[in-house]
């Protein structure tokens, strides 16, 4: 099943999403930052960002605390103000960097 994950900096804040609900942080299982996410640099709310996107994705966190660090620098630190991306899209890009 494909999901949609979208994000937007909006007046009250950054928004980030899964098939419209709230993406969870995931700070319970690996803590790249509290401060929530943020993106279009590298960083560790960036960091906190990817690795909950694949997290969510995989299911697997192991796997994700792994492929976090070329992800957020080569997906999250390039998104714009909004983005959206499908869980197709994600796979698209492990597969450039398995």
């Amino acid at each position: 099943m494909s999901k949609l994950y979208a994000g937007d900096r909006t007046i009250d804040g950054i928004v980030v999403t899964v098939d419209g609900e709230p993406l969870d942080a995931r700070t319970g299982s690996r803590c790249y930052s509290r401060n929530g996410f943020e993106w279009s640099y590298e960083g560790p709310e960036p960091s906190q960002l990817a690795y909950a996107l694949l997290v969510d994705h995989l299911g697997d966190a192991a796997r994700a605390e792994r492929l976090q660090p070329a992800f957020m620098r080569s997906v999250v630190a390039n998104f714009q103000n909004e983005w959206e991306m499908t869980s197709a899209d994600i796979d698209r890009v492990l597969q450039r960097l398995a």
